[in-house]
C-alpha cells in the first residue's frame, strides 16, 4: 500500500538527484577539507602537523557511532524524521567547527558533523530498499552510486577554489548551505516510505541481539573485520594525503587534481564491478583484488626502502591508481559479502556491519596518518600488511 497519493511523490530522475545529494553529503564533508587542513592547522596554532588529520579522523568516528543509532531509529519512528534528526545535528557541528575558536572545538564539531551525517548515509539505502527492488532496486543505485563516484574527485577541487577566495571558514559554510538545501528538498518533495503498521521498536535489546548474532555469524563477522581493514588502509592515506601530495611531493594547489585522478580509480572499480561480479563472483574478486594489493605495496615498499629519496612521484601515483583500483573492487563487495547471511534482519544488520567495520577503519587509519614521517611508508605499509591480514580473516571465516 503506498502511503501517500502517488502524485505527491517525486518522478524519478528527481528521486534519484535528492537521495543522490543525501549520500553525497557525507564524501563532501570529508574530501573538500583536504585543502584546508594546513590553514586549519596555522590558524588553530595545531603544534603537530600530524594533528591535523584528526580533523578528518573525528568524522570517520562520528560515522561510526551513528550508524548504531540512526539505523534502528528509523526503522522505528520512520525514514523522515529520522533523517531529519541526523541533519539537524550535522548542521550544529558544522556551525561549531565554522566557528572553531581552538583546535578541540574544530574537533568536537567534526565528530558531531559525522554523528548527523550518519543518518542520510545509513537511512537513504533503506528508504531507496522501502520502494524498489530488485532490478529498480539496483537500477536506482547504479545512479545514486556515479554521483556518489564523482563526488571524491571534485570535492578537493571545490575545497581549494573556496579556500583561495573565502578562506577555510567558508568550506563549512558550504556545508551548511548544501544540507539546508538538501534537507528542504527532501522535507517537500519525498513521502514517508515507512508505513505504521511496519515499524518495529527501538530499544537496546534489539541492537544488542543482533550484534551478538553479527559476532557469531563467522561469514557475516569476518567479512565485516575485512572491510574494516581494508577501510582502514584506505582512511591512512586519507589522512596522510595532504601531507603527501602537498609537502613531501610540493605539489601545492595542484594537490586537489592528483588526489581526483586517484579517486577516479576508484570510481573505475565501483562502475565496471557489477560487470566483474558477473563473470567472476565476488568472492574470487575480493581475494584477488587484496592478493594483488598486499604484493604490490610489499614491492613498493622495498623499493622506496632501497632508494637514497622518496619513490618517483609518477611511480608513486602508478602505484596509488593500481592499488586504489583494486580497493574499488573491495569496496563494491565486502559489505555484500557481510551482509549476505543477514537477509532476515537486513536494516539493522546493516547498521551494525557499518559501524564495526568503520570503528576499525578509524582506528586503523588513524594509527597509520599518525605515523606519518616524511615519507609514504607509513601508508605502503599499512596497505600491505591491513591487505595481508584480510587475506587471512577471509581464510578464517570462510572456514568449515
Amino acid at each position: 500500500m503506498p502511503l501517500t497519493n502517488t502524485k505527491t511523490k517525486p518522478a524519478f530522475p528527481e528521486f534519484i538527484i535528492i537521495i543522490s545529494l543525501l549520500m553525497a553529503l557525507t564524501a563532501f564533508s570529508i574530501d573538500s577539507m583536504l585543502p584546508a587542513l594546513a590553514q586549519i592547522g596555522r590558524e588553530l596554532q595545531v603544534q603537530d602537523a600530524n594533528d591535523r588529520q584528526l580533523v578528518i579522523s573525528m568524522i570517520f568516528l562520528g560515522l561510526s557511532l551513528g550508524q548504531l543509532l540512526f539505523g534502528p531509529l528509523s526503522d522505528s519512528i520512520g525514514r523522515k524524521p529520522a533523517i531529519y534528526s541526523g541533519l539537524g545535528l550535522y548542521m550544529v557541528g558544522t556551525l561549531l567547527s565554522m566557528f572553531a575558536v581552538n583546535f578541540p572545538m574544530m574537533l568536537i564539531g567534526r565528530f558531531l558533523q559525522g554523528l548527523g551525517v550518519s543518518a542520510p548515509r545509513a537511512v537513504t539505502l533503506a528508504l531507496v530498499r522501502d520502494q524498489f527492488a530488485g532490478r529498480e532496486m539496483a537500477r536506482v543505485m547504479s545512479f545514486v552510486m556515479t554521483v556518489f563516484i564523482l563526488v571524491p574527485m571534485l570535492a578537493p577541487s571545490l575545497g581549494q577554489a573556496i579556500l583561495q577566495f573565502a578562506g577555510w571558514r567558508a568550506i563549512f559554510g558550504s556545508f551548511l548551505l548544501l544540507a539546508i538545501f538538501a534537507l528542504t528538498w527532501f522535507a517537500i518533495r519525498q513521502p514517508e516510505t515507512l508505513a505504521p503498521e511496519n515499524r518495529a521498536p527501538f530499544t537496546g535489546k534489539r541492537i544488542l541481539s543482533t550484534t551478538q548474532m553479527v559476532v557469531k555469524n563467522r561469514l557475516a563477522f569476518g567479512y565485516t573485520v575485512t572491510a574494516g581493514l581494508v577501510s582502514g588502509a584506505f582512511i591512512g592515506y586519507l589522512n596522510s594525503a595532504q601531507q603527501i601530495f602537498q609537502e613531501q611531493y610540493e605539489l601545492g594547489e595542484l594537490f586537489s587534481i592528483y588526489f581526483g585522478i586517484v579517486a577516479s580509480s576508484i570510481g573505475l572499480a565501483s562502475l565496471l564491478n557489477s560487470r566483474l561480479v558477473m563473470r567472476f563472483g565476488m568472492r574470487f574478486l575480493v581475494r584477488g583484488a587484496l592478493l594483488v594489493t598486499s604484493i604490490l605495496s610489499v614491492i613498493v615498499l622495498i623499493t622506496t626502502l632501497l632508494l637514497p629519496g622518496q619513490l618517483p612521484f609518477a611511480l608513486f601515483m602508478a602505484y596509488l591508481m593500481l592499488s586504489f583500483f583494486c580497493i574499488g573492487v573491495l569496496f563494491g563487495n565486502l559489505n555484500s559479502l557481510a551482509m549476505e547471511p543477514l537477509g532476515h534482519v537486513a536494516g539493522i544488520g546493516a547498521a551494525i556491519v557499518g559501524s564495526l567495520s568503520t570503528f576499525i577503519s578509524v582506528l586503523l587509519g588513524t594509527l597509520i596518518g599518525q605515523s606519518y614521517n616524511g615519507t609514504i611508508l607509513p601508508v605502503v605499509t599499512g596497505l600491505a600488511v591491513l591487505c595481508g591480514l584480510s587475506l587471512l580473516v577471509m581464510r578464517w571465516a570462510e572456514a568449515d
